[in-house]
């Protein structure tokens, strides 16, 4: 008895059992815990609370999220491509915080002011300070080891790379927040699996599932923790199902239990901030372009809001023609021709996602008889099949195509402005057909989806959603595709300006919330995809984030803040992810082989007349799961990446760290004799604890400002630290 009682102490406390009297009580382990906690807890909120005023002016992305969090406030619609509650969540802290919105949030560099930023700035860092305590709690749940929790609190403090990125107008700290808090509530769930179906176990599932639906609300990136804690709830049922004391009714009243919660729960949640965002925002803003037309009409201020116009079209009518797929922009041109060497030198045609005179055309018939009928009242109206000519109001230049490739799809045909005066030739001819349409059905506003074929050439009017180079002003490239079945081929005519016909109202088209649900996903999903990086800015990729090889600037000029990772605990995550993996086949093998019963860190922790057991290799291997699912998915991602997305990832594999290193610390206190066992154990912990320390102390300009000479110059107080050559601060 005696030395189970010393190995349960020994788990537990991760001190040395010779160490420690064998009648310590649980009173006393109680207060052990509760003080390490709250020393975890106050270093956590000081490390990131101090200098959270400076510096003063707009930083990195809070020229975004800042920006959002106005538009919130003044209820002004805008796009963007992740959902809405963290945006929501930083409008409200400035909101209750005296924030009244008025700020422009420009860009980086620009000076706050008298304008109250601090709370929005102190919300997030208070929500990132949580990071570290919710860190700690898992790795107890999972482990019940204050050795490993204590040391995954310590790697997450001292991390300057998880401060930066917590004291600012970020998304980031509200999405580690709540990505945490779905870890910890999982973890903390399954303690009590012995109590099943009890209030404290469906409190416990209800919260991960709330923790759950927050953190895919805030980026779409939080589905990786959904597939995570789903995992560990396919391993639960199948531990339940093994139960064959238990009839196979009950296997299914926890599968029911947890479908309601992680999945029922966090549906309706994310259904209702969508819900409460696109309530809160009702205002025509500079993201209207990007929804389809019966979208826009529920804005206030948006030229379609209780619009009326002729329902249907008419030769003489000034149009604006919508791409119909989604997030699809409007058919745009300007004076600017392409440049030599792509196709002819004639006017760009592009797309354009916003509202402009640019947009504005006039439809024609092939020949000029629409306006010797119009001169005598007769209304010539467009229909199905028609051959028309589309002339750009401000250039007088019609829609033309011609055996040129286009200036990126090569295999397309190139398209252009073409004419002097509305005057062209026979290439800007094209045919009007209505999708399901048949001859003599007329072309009508918004509801008629169109495909507009040339007449010659015998390709379709497209956008292939490339963005095009500054010379194309970063606009999408349109095109005439050979292939008639082209998904992006189909328009709508938006804006119907024609004074001989009855106007209706704009309200026939109005969309209900379901299907505003629906196309802001498709909306959300499709900018997603698209996005690409600007000329300048600076990226990574996936390879780089692990080893720390670049960090990314958040603030230059006089006060610089550099995103970088403390190496020593980044360069140490990594080299315990491979202990880690050698470990675990290591014992596996062994297992297998029948010569291993448990591996060496396995707990037995007695405490009354409850017996609980945990397996430190099992915990890590979890983490393990959660660092891939975290990391390899963008190795296939196609849009721009940057050094931020791979935190997520980083703090499983602070708390990975933390549990191999306590057991490799155990495993080598058992397994060598005295007393070298004992001055080996203390060293160790003592190397590291020490080496993460003055790292964070050496590191530490680099999160709360820099104002030196930069690292480059070699009598900068800087230059050592420069360990890398990509490291730019």
């Amino acid at each position: 008895m005696t030395t189970k009682k010393k190995t349960a102490i020994s788990a537990n406390s991760g001190v040395a059992p010779e160490r420690i009297p064998s009648k310590i009580t649980e009173k006393s382990q109680s207060l052990d815990w509760w003080l390490i906690f709250a020393v975890v807890l106050l270093s956590s909120g000081a490390t990131r609370l101090y200098k959270v005023e400076e510096p003063d002016h707009i930083c990195w992305d809070e020229t975004h999220f800042g920006k959002m969090g106005s538009w919130y406030i003044n209820r002004t619609f805008f796009f963007d491509v992740h959902p809405p509650l963290g945006k929501m969540l930083i409008a409200l802290s400035g909101y209750l915080t005296g924030y009244d919105g008025s700020f422009p949030f420009e860009k980086p560099g620009d000076k706050y002011g008298d304008v109250n930023y601090l709370g929005m700035r102190i919300f997030c860092t208070l929500l990132g300070t949580m990071i570290v305590p919710f860190g700690f709690l898992t790795v107890w749940e999972m482990t019940k080891s204050l050795q490993a929790s204590f040391l995954t609190a310590v790697l997450l403090i001292c991390d300057v790379g998880t401060i930066t990125l917590t004291q600012y107008i970020l998304l980031d700290p509200i999405l580690l927040f709540f990505m945490m808090g779905a870890i910890y509530g999982s973890a903390k769930f399954q303690s009590y699996s012995n109590r099943a179906f009890s209030f404290v176990w469906w409190a416990w599932l209800s919260i991960t599932g709330i923790f759950l639906a927050c953190t895919i609300s805030v980026k779409f990136v939080g589905l990786f923790i959904f597939i995570y804690v789903g995992l560990r709830t396919i391993a639960e049922l199948w531990t339940v199902l093994e139960d064959l004391s238990k009839p196979f009714i009950y296997t299914i009243h926890h599968f029911l239990a947890r479908f309601v919660c992680l999945i029922i729960l966090p549906a309706v949640l994310y259904t209702g901030f969508f819900y409460i965002h696109l309530t809160v925002l009702n205002r025509s803003g500079n993201g209207d372009g990007f929804f389809s037309s019966a979208f826009q009409s529920q804005l206030r201020g948006n030229s379609l809001f209780n619009a009326s116009m002729p329902r249907q079209v008419a030769y003489g009518a000034i149009i604006t023609l919508k791409n119909h797929r989604a997030g699809g922009a409007y058919l745009h041109s300007h004076w600017h021709l392409y440049p030599k060497g792509l196709g002819a030198r004639q006017q760009q045609i592009t797309t354009y996602s916003h509202k402009d005179e640019n947009n504005r055309w006039l439809i024609k018939t092939f020949d000029d008889s629409w306006m010797e009928k119009n001169a005598t009242g007769t209304v010539h109206l467009v229909k199905h099949g028609d051959l028309i000519r589309l002339e750009h109001i401000m250039t007088r230049r019609n829609v033309h195509s011609h055996r040129e490739p286009a200036p990126i799809t090569k295999k397309h045909n190139q398209v252009t402005g073409y004419g002097e005066n509305g005057t062209g030739d026979a290439n800007d001819v094209w045919k009007v057909l209505i999708v399901g349409g048949k001859d003599g059905d007329v072309v009508n506003t918004v509801s008629s989806k169109l495909k507009i074929v040339h007449y010659l050439q015998h390709c379709i009017l497209t956008t292939t959603n490339k963005q095009l180079p500054k010379w194309g002003f970063e606009q999408q490239e349109v095109t005439c595709n050979p292939n008639l079945r082209d998904k992006n081929s189909l328009w709508n005519v938006e804006d119907n300006v024609f004074d001989k016909l009855p106007n209706v109202s704009f309200e026939v088209y109005a969309p209900n919330f379901l299907e505003r649900f629906i196309e802001s996903h498709a909306v959300m999903f499709q900018g997603n995809a698209g996005l690409k990086p600007k000329e300048g800015e600076v990226t990574s990729k996936p390879w780089q984030w692990p080893i720390n090889y670049k960090g990314q600037f958040f603030s230059g000029n006089n006060y610089r803040i550099y995103l970088l990772g403390n190496p020593i605990i980044w360069w140490g995550n990594l080299a315990f992810l491979g202990f880690f993996l050698l470990t675990y086949l290591y014992n596996a093998i062994r297992r297998q082989r029948g010569k291993l019963d448990h591996p060496p860190g396995y707990m037995v922790q007695t405490s009354g007349s409850s017996v609980q057991k945990g397996d430190m290799l099992s915990a890590a291997a979890w983490l393990f799961v959660g660092w891939v699912l975290h990391y390899v998915p963008f190795w296939a991602m196609g849009r721009v990446l940057y050094f931020h997305h791979y935190f997520p990832a980083h703090l499983f594999s602070s708390m990975l760290t933390g549990i191999v290193f306590s057991y490799l610390t155990k495993s080598i206190y058992q397994c060598l004799p005295r007393p070298v066992n004992i001055t080996l154990y203390h060293t160790l912990i003592g190397t590291v604890l020490s080496s993460v320390l003055v790292s964070f102390y050496l590191f530490s300009p680099l999160t709360y400002g820099m104002t030196e000479a930069s690292s480059n110059e070699p009598n900068s107080t800087l230059h050592s630290l420069k360990w890398l050559d990509s490291w730019e601060f």
